[in-house]
């Protein structure tokens, strides 16, 4: 079959809305949980902490390749089918929950102690404290890393395509195969991370100065 330059860049185009859609998830997933896990991280119970920071060293002390074989692997292994598509995002999901996690917890914990105790003072209990006092203060100091952070779940959406999920990867390693134009196809696979990438690495860039700037 003969591909033409403008079939090449509609099926890549097509991976490149996965890739987004998959880091998207991701993302919003990775960050709900990874608010559960700075929760738990933060607590004053010694064995909640203790789950928490293993969870975070579980996901940051071993490769997502290997985490999204045995989330795939793994749960077939249970009788149930899950699809790449669902695998990826759980997986993804997992990984990127645990960095949150960590990077939230230093920005709530950047905040000084005299803000816990002011906020005590006014008889607030400690989830009234996090979410009044403490959160709005770590929110700012967040906004940047946590924008930074989104570059690597967009890159790392590509180790996806080893369980056979069509993203942007997958669907050039499968347009070079068929029009033995590797350096021209995975050019565009490139450029298709970049124009995911930079705007990102800019925002965040923008966000850490204007917020030091203003702090």
């Amino acid at each position: 079959m003969d591909f033409t330059l403008w079939d090449i860049v509609r099926n890549l185009l097509v991976g490149l809305q996965w890739t987004l859609a998959l880091s998207l998830v991701a993302f919003v997933g990775g960050g709900v949980i990874g608010l559960l896990v700075m929760t738990m991280r933060i607590s004053k119970t010694h064995p909640i902490r203790t789950l928490a920071r293993c969870y975070i060293e579980l996901f940051q002390g071993t490769p997502l390749l290997m985490q999204l074989f045995l989330v795939f692997f793994g749960v077939a292994l249970l009788g149930v089918d899950i699809s790449p598509w669902l695998a990826a995002a759980l997986a993804l999901t997992l990984f990127t929950s645990a960095y949150l996690a960590e990077i939230w917890r230093g920005c709530v914990e950047s905040i000084a102690n005299g803000q816990w105790e002011a906020s005590a003072s006014l008889a607030l209990n400690r989830t009234e404290q996090l979410r009044y006092v403490i959160l709005p203060q770590a929110l700012r100091i967040a906004v940047a890393p946590t924008v930074g952070f989104s570059v690597q779940v967009v890159k790392g959406t590509a180790v996806t395509s080893i369980i056979g999920f069509t993203e942007l990867t997958k669907t050039g390693g499968m347009l070079a195969n068929a029009t033995f134009e590797p350096f021209m196809v995975y050019g565009f696979v490139a450029l298709g991370y970049f124009a995911l990438c930079y705007p990102l690495s800019l925002s965040a860039r923008y966000l850490e100065r204007r917020l030091h700037a203003s702090a």
